[in-house]
């Protein structure tokens, strides 16, 4: 298991008004909203979640990135555990021609207002119970997705990762290094359930037999 940064730039590339979050809106009725996985959360106001989430190419070098690290290939079959509209698996279609695809996440908007290309591959569900046979992708990729569970939810979701994987798997999600990181993921977070270190969260993976890849992004 190695901490790989493919997602580092992208973060670091917006700005966030981290006090004006808490400041300029009720945040617990945001996060409420927010934890609908709605249209408010993708493409309402900023204060719902993203502001409007649309296909702008962001994921094209996170999905070239990945496929040289891992050699995939054409007829590998890639999963996104959390895949939201599909952004990132429509890349991989691009980067590695002849990849198999196919998408998960908890947002029924989501899946509905997914790139058309990549809608026919996606579905709704829960990452703790993955509707996929044991060991049918060659990559397993999630983004972002899982600090939004409850640690009772995490074990299990982890696990799944595992038993639908038989290659390579990534996991990445948002963790704090110091108190300044800890106070600023706190008021710019809508949907997280579980905070960790980077060492808390490897000695979770640990717990949960996970074996794959990991990286983290902060809030600096």
């Amino acid at each position: 298991m190695s901490e790989i940064d493919f997602i580092g730039p992208l973060h670091r590339s917006t700005q966030r008004d981290y006090l004006g979050r808490v400041n300029e809106a009720d945040k617990a009725e945001c996060a409420e909203i927010a934890k609908q996985w709605g249209f408010d959360y993708w493409d309402g106001e900023r204060k719902y979640g993203y502001g409007g989430y649309n296909y702008d190419g962001r994921w094209r070098p996170v999905a070239e990135a990945m496929a040289k690290h891992y050699g995939l290939k054409s007829g590998d079959r890639i999963l996104d555990v959390g895949c939201g509209k599909g952004f990132l698996l429509y890349e991989f279609t691009q980067v590695v021609p002849g990849v198999e695809v196919a998408g998960l996440d908890i947002s029924q908007y989501a899946v509905e207002n997914a790139k058309e290309e990549i809608r026919p591959f996606l579905e709704t569900g829960t990452a703790e119970k993955l509707p996929f046979e044991d060991s049918s992708f060659d990559f397993v990729v999630s983004l972002g997705a899982l600090h939004n569970l409850l640690i009772h939810e995490l074990h299990p979701a982890l696990k799944e990762i595992g038993r639908v994987g038989h290659g390579e798997s990534y996991v990445m999600v948002e963790a704090y290094r110091n108190e300044r990181e800890k106070v600023n993921l706190l008021y710019w977070q809508l949907t997280c359930g579980t905070f960790f270190t980077p060492q808390e969260w490897c000695w979770f993976f640990d717990q949960a037999g996970y074996s794959g890849d990991h990286g983290f992004i902060y809030f600096e």
